[in-house]
């Protein structure tokens, strides 16, 4: 499955320190060897984008970030992951925790059969016993971290379901924001959107950055050109390069870097 041919680009370094260092790290569903080797760092305190065509390995790597793919049938792996220098894979890891500090949001808006306000108390609720008066607080904090407050304090009981999509899908970082976690995953939340929630997402993640850590999936290369700081460019379940921005459009140094970034192509 490997390409021998293949140029995997070494991490760049800048001052920006990584919170996640990924290290040679492969993943196997059954027979089938879809993360092969990546070796990556992810920035603090900056948006991180992953592209690549599909069935390049990316939702498969962010999953394993918080180890959602402990859970599926037929999944081993092999190498590390470290967040703020510990390993995640560790004996006294506690999985909890972990996806407590790394939450997901994912490609789909996946809100509870509640109300509004139950869905951003969701997670938080069973870490710690809250007042009334911090659990109002709370829903009021978070929704207005992620500009719903004023589309829907007046209706907090209603049901989430009845939002629109691009309601949803900020209710659900809303949610993940609840737990105060480090690193905000999200796989394509804008892929079902509309242009307007779409950009208020975009505009979202620029906020959040400065006190979150975010690892952000995306098809469109013009959507990671519009918000990330830190590119990763995967293909055939490896990492070929990784750069800022900057580098990665203006100077890509692997051709299918440049191929995929110009043409949206890539023979892997």
């Amino acid at each position: 499955m490997k390409n021998k041919n293949l140029k995997i680009i070494e991490s760049y370094s800048n001052e920006v320190e990584p919170i996640i260092d990924i290290e040679n790290f492969n993943v196997w569903f059954n027979d089938s060897h879809v993360l092969n080797n990546v070796n990556v760092s992810i920035k603090a305190n900056k948006i991180n984008c992953i592209i690549g065509p599909s069935g390049s390995g990316k939702t498969t790597l962010v999953r394993s970030i918080n180890r959602i793919n402990d859970d599926m049938e037929g999944y081993t792996f092999d190498g590390n992951i470290k967040f703020n220098n510990h390993s995640i894979y560790d004996n006294t890891t506690d999985i909890t925790k972990l996806r407590t500090e790394i939450g997901m949001v994912f490609q789909k808006p996946c809100v509870f059969p509640r109300s509004i306000s139950q869905n951003v108390l969701f997670g938080i609720q069973h870490h710690k016993k809250l007042q009334k008066h911090e659990r109002l607080q709370l829903v009021e904090n978070n929704l207005k971290a992620v500009s719903l407050w004023k589309e829907v304090s007046h209706r907090l009981n209603d049901k989430a379901d009845s939002l629109s999509i691009g309601q949803q899908q900020r209710l659900c970082i809303a949610r993940t924001l609840s737990v105060n976690p480090k690193v905000l995953l999200l796989d394509e939340p804008t892929s079902s959107l509309d242009p307007v929630s779409t950009f208020a997402i975009e505009d979202l993640l620029l906020r959040l950055k400065s006190n979150y850590t975010i690892v952000f999936i995306t098809h469109d290369i013009i959507q990671a050109r519009r918000i990330s700081d830190h590119l990763i460019f995967m293909c055939n379940g490896q990492v070929i390069e990784e750069g800022s921005k900057e580098e990665m459009f203006n100077n890509p140094q692997n051709e299918q870097t440049r191929q995929y970034l110009n043409d949206e192509f890539c023979e892997c």
